[in-house]
Order: structure tokens, then sequence, then C-alpha cells
């Protein structure tokens, strides 16, 4: 799959795993069904790399770096999610998560040297403040005198080991393991957690068996889990940590789009704006250099007329 396909394919798939997740907050914990969606996720990819011959065998020192990266990326950031979702609106959440664009960059730097481009910054610089834009009015609505500060508390929290978990796989490339194989047993390590910590914290394994529930529980489990973080870590590995989140930064879009169909949701004048910044953002993140430039300067002459 090319690097445009892989992008699509991210974005599309998780754009639309905001409902999904909504449709599973309820009766059941949100421990349990991080836990649930991930052992899906995870019997899925071993059966299925099973099937292919691939090679499940690795040195204890591989399963480390592969339980990292399921604590990171598939267990511990999806609760904290659920639980700040609680007190923050959607909206509020998709943009707070958008910051994993500089902390990635940020990281990337630390740890392995990448350099950060002055147009991948302009880009994700421009792409944030578009999502600005886009949800102005929760941003705007936003008081830290309730429990709001907490869930903003908890965002950036959950997005900093979601990026750290972005590292964990970066590494794990670098080294040659395989994105399917370690997916599995990260998915795997990343409901083993999960499950411990539900049954530690008392959490009470209930399951709701209604449609709607386990329709987006298998979702969320095979697109949102199996397809979409194949494809995203897969570009994450062939692109770079920054530029491949940049998906994170178009996804609330598409979330926003899909609010318009399914829950009446209105665009202003300012989300409009916003939405033309963030695909704008995106092609300067994503093009190639010389593209850039001319998009750029197409930019800085719309300015001065």
């Amino acid at each position: 799959m090319n690097t445009l396909a892989l992008y699509l394919t991210t974005v599309l798939i998780w754009g639309s795993t905001w409902i999904a997740i909504k449709w599973q907050l309820g009766a059941v914990s949100p421990d349990a069904s991080v836990a649930y969606r991930f052992l899906i996720a995870a019997l899925f990819l071993i059966a299925w790399a099973i099937l292919r011959g691939k090679d499940m065998r690795y040195s204890r020192h591989d399963h480390f770096w592969m339980a990292i990266q399921g604590l990171f990326l598939f267990s511990v950031n999806y609760y904290i999610f659920y639980v700040a979702s609680s007190d923050l609106t959607t909206g509020l959440v998709a943009v707070t998560f958008s910051t994993i664009v500089p902390m990635n960059i940020l990281f990337g730097k630390i740890f392995f040297k990448t350099p950060a481009t002055m147009r991948v910054l302009m880009g994700a610089g421009l792409g944030l403040g578009g999502l600005g834009l886009v949800f102005w009015p929760e941003i705007e609505n936003f008081n830290m005198a309730d429990d709001g500060a907490r869930g903003l508390m908890l965002c950036l929290l959950a997005t900093t080991f979601a990026s750290l978990g972005n590292m964990a796989s970066a590494r794990n490339q670098r080294r040659g393991l395989p994105v399917l194989q370690t997916n599995a047993y990260g998915m795997l390590y990343g409901a083993t957690f999960t499950f411990a910590f539900a049954f530690l914290s008392g959490t009470d394994f209930t399951f709701d068996p209604s449609i709607k529930y386990v329709g987006s529980l298998l979702y969320l489990a095979l697109f949102g889990s199996v397809i979409a973080f194949g494809a995203y870590l897969t570009l994450l590995g062939r692109i770079g940590a920054g530029r491949a989140a940049y998906a994170s930064v178009l996804f609330p879009v598409v979330a926003l789009t899909l609010s318009v169909i399914f829950e009446n949701y209105t665009f202003t004048p300012e989300a409009i704006i916003g939405a033309v910044l963030v695909l704008t953002g995106n092609i300067l993140v994503l093009a190639r250099a010389e593209h850039a430039k001319n998009l750029l300067a197409l930019l800085g002459r719309s300015k001065s007329r």
C-alpha cells in the first residue's frame, strides 16, 4: 500500500471511531471496554499472522519493547481518554489529542535525532490553529473552574502516553520488528495490562449485548485497531513520527463531518476557515519540498493582495 493510501485509511477510519467510542460509553466500564477491544484485535491479528505463516518467536528483549508499546499505545492512553471524555466534549478532546503532532516532533528529535524542518512545523501550526477555529465554540466555553481543567490535564497526559507509544513503535520498526507481529503482541499486552488494572480496581466486568455496543466494539477492534493502527504505524516507520502524526490533526475534521450527518452539527464560518487551514497544513507536511515551496509562495501572494 502506498503512502497516500495508508494516510487516507488512517484518517478516514480514525475519523469515524469517535462516534463508535461514544456508543461504547454507558453500561460497560471504560477500562473493560478498552480491554475487550484490544483483546479481540490481538486475537484476530495473532490468528491472521499464524495463517500467513509469520514467525511469532521473538526474544525476551523484543517482547519487553512490544509490551512497552502495548502499555502506552493500546492501554493506558485509551483508558485515560475514556475517563476524560466524561469531563470534556468530543471536540475539545480531539483538539487536545492533536497536540500529538508537536509531541511526536519533540520526542522524535530527543530519541531519534529526527530533524524538525520549518515546513513540517509550519504545517503543524496551521493545522492546530485551524482546529482551534473549528472547535472555537467549545474552547470559548471551556471553564477552568469546573471539571474541564481535570479533563484537559487527563487528555494531555493521555496524548503524552500515546506519543511515547509512537516512539516505542518507531524504535521497534527501526530494529526490524514487523508491524503485524508487533501490533499483535502489543495489543495482547495492552489488553492484559488493562484487564489487570480493571481487576485490581474492582471493575465489574459486565457486557452489553445490544447491537449498538457489539457493533461499535467490533468496528473499533477490527477497523479502528487492526486496520487503522497497522496503516498508521507503517506510515510512522515510512515517513517519520512527526509527519505521520499529522493524521491526528486531520481526522477530527472527518469526525466533525460525520457529526453533521449523525448529530445535526452546523458549520460556522470559523469552522469552514479552520477546515481549510487544516487541509493546507496537511499539504505542507506531506508534499514534496518543491511543491510545498510553491504552496507557500501562493499563500504569500494571496496575503499581499
